[in-house]
């Protein structure tokens, strides 16, 4: 009898390499001649990530240089969300939160395009944030992997515990 196989379907992010990315995009604000007398700053606010600059096209741009620093040390885009400019006294804020985990709709989503276009022997189960896919075959387990690769939701998902 064959044993069963699964890996879990996760949307999580590696806080070293945020940390890290946040730590060189703060360097790199502080070098630049564009930067300049702005005072711009990008560090860590409780759980968020704050950018803080004289004008909102300097914050911007920051946060630009965050994204390419995020991009850089593998951090999926898709799991930073930034809120717009906004004008605080003299200073202009821009507020970043990473997302963590599956919410329950987009697992769904997830499980709906399994179900619909993936291999009939694999099994997906929703368990809170996550999401577990289960089969005997490894082949239809890899081939759930491409397909849900190869699909363009808006979070990012990563696969986990593959055994």
């Amino acid at each position: 009898m064959a044993s069963e196989h699964s890996f879990d379907i996760v949307s999580k992010v590696d806080h070293q390499e945020v940390d890290n990315a946040i730590n060189q995009a703060a360097r790199e604000v502080g070098q630049r001649f564009d930067f300049k007398d702005t005072a711009t700053t990008v560090k860590w606010a409780a759980d968020a990530i704050d950018i803080e600059s004289s004008t909102p096209e300097r914050a911007t741009a920051a946060l630009d240089v965050l994204r390419s620093k995020l991009a850089r040390r593998g951090v999926n885009l898709k799991s930073l969300e930034a809120s717009e400019p906004r004008i605080s006294g003299k200073r202009a804020h821009i507020s970043c939160t990473l997302a963590q985990g599956i919410s329950q709709e987009n697992a769904k989503k997830i499980v709906k395009l399994i179900k619909d276009e993936g291999p009939k022997a694999v099994r997906p189960l929703i368990q809170g944030d996550e999401l577990r896919v289960s089969s005997k075959s490894l082949d239809d387990l890899q081939a759930v992997q491409a397909l849900v690769k190869g699909a363009d939701f808006d979070f990012a998902v990563q696969f986990t515990n593959y055994r």
